[in-house]
């Protein structure tokens, strides 16, 4: 059989009935334009430290309902302008790859504060930046992906770095502390 045999199999649509009801094809539900999965289910907050705030350093914070945080950097980081050539989860004398956590409370998992280090970004002038806990909580886990791989730094949702997840009742006093994309200068744009 050819792949174009296989192609009139695949995408041939017949009509179906069920309980004496014609079924609508699934193809008349495709929306073009239906939200991304950072969308539907995150909202956006940004963080600079105030010691990075001139020097261009933001991250983005993807906070969602279930109170877990992804933790990227915002696509105004200097970084990207740059030119990342690596990320590195060795720092100083933690490596935060070696983070383990078990169970529903995630016990064992280090815990950061909004201005620990995560990871290490490495650009191609050999200029280092930080990325930020951003938020105090539990590491859950770190996005190995990232260092094999250093662009999906610029995918927002799959470019994390880590995910921290913060006590249930510190969640709003952390909010009240990021951007919103509207207090964000420049993050009115940013995804639009």
């Amino acid at each position: 059989m050819s792949a174009t045999d296989l192609e009139g199999y695949y995408l041939r649509e017949e009509p179906q009935t069920i309980c004496g009801q014609t079924v609508s094809s699934i193809v008349d539900d495709y929306v073009p334009d239906y939200p991304s999965t950072v969308d539907r289910f995150f909202t956006r907050y940004y963080y600079e430290h105030p010691v990075d705030k001139d020097r261009q350093e933001p991250h983005l914070v993807l906070f969602h309902s279930n109170r877990i945080c992804l933790i990227q950097l915002a696509p105004e980081h200097v970084a990207f302008r740059l030119g990342i050539k690596s990320v590195s989860f060795e720092v100083g004398k933690i490596d935060r790859s070696q983070n383990h956590v078990s169970g529903k409370k995630k016990s064992g998992g280090m815990i950061v504060q909004a201005d620990s280090t995560l990871a290490l970004v490495t650009c191609n002038d050999e200029s280092v930046f930080k990325v930020r806990g951003c938020v105090q909580g539990k590491l859950v886990e770190v996005n190995q992906r990232v260092v094999q791989d250093v662009g999906l730094l610029g995918r927002e949702g799959d470019g994390f770095i880590a995910v921290v997840m913060p006590k249930p009742e510190q969640c709003e006093a952390i909010k009240g502390k990021l951007m919103t994309r509207e207090e964000f200068p420049g993050g009115k744009t940013v995804g639009e």
